[in-house]
């Protein structure tokens, strides 16, 4: 639904850019301040792993920085971002440029996604189990929802394997935001 609503209005030059944002982020959990620093070289293996450094990841506490990640892409992602590197408007380090710039900044991700969140009239589920309005759709909401995916598929996944595709320091972290989610 999201993504299909980057095509409806908007600069026909960034459409495919926003799908890829949205799209990465839901398959990844990036935290916003990560996507927006993520260079095209950072892509390896055909596109379909993406290499995190320690220094575009959040910080721990006490300034200790997390080491490099290596993250698999779905099928679905790599296509998409194999054919967005294949047509994009503007040559830029950046994996993800603006318009006005060679980077798109986390509020321009954040303005995107309510943009097309709008335009999809989504209505997504909030902590309570009540529909939220468009403005909830943000890109922290797509980080939470690998958890949910994960923890509802049919695979055997664990907290432990949440916290490692989200890359909490602590599983103290995980288990806060996300033990609810644990089938019984």
């Amino acid at each position: 639904m999201l993504r299909t609503a980057c095509y409806e209005g908007g600069a026909s030059y960034l459409q495919q850019r926003n799908e890829t944002i949205i799209a990465l982020t839901y398959d990844t959990g990036l935290r916003v301040g990560e996507l927006v620093d993520v260079d095209a070289e950072m892509l390896r293996e055909g596109n379909s792993e993406l290499y995190l450094p320690g220094h575009i990841q959040k910080d721990y506490p006490n300034d200790n920085s997390p080491g490099p990640v290596t993250m698999e892409l779905s099928s679905d992602v790599t296509r998409l971002v194999s054919s967005y590197l294949n047509n994009r408007w503007k040559e830029s380090p950046a994996l993800f440029p603006a318009r006005s710039s060679d980077r798109i900044s986390t509020q321009g991700v954040r303005n995107m996604l309510h943009k097309v969140a709008e335009t999809a009239s989504t209505q997504p589920y909030i902590v309570d189990g009540s529909r939220g309005e468009a403005e909830d759709v943000t890109p922290h909401a797509l980080r939470h929802s690998v958890a949910y995916r994960m923890m509802n598929s049919e695979d055997e996944n664990t907290l432990y394997d949440v916290r490692n595709r989200l890359r909490h320091r602590s599983i103290q972290t995980t288990e806060r935001t996300y033990d609810h989610l644990i089938k019984v």
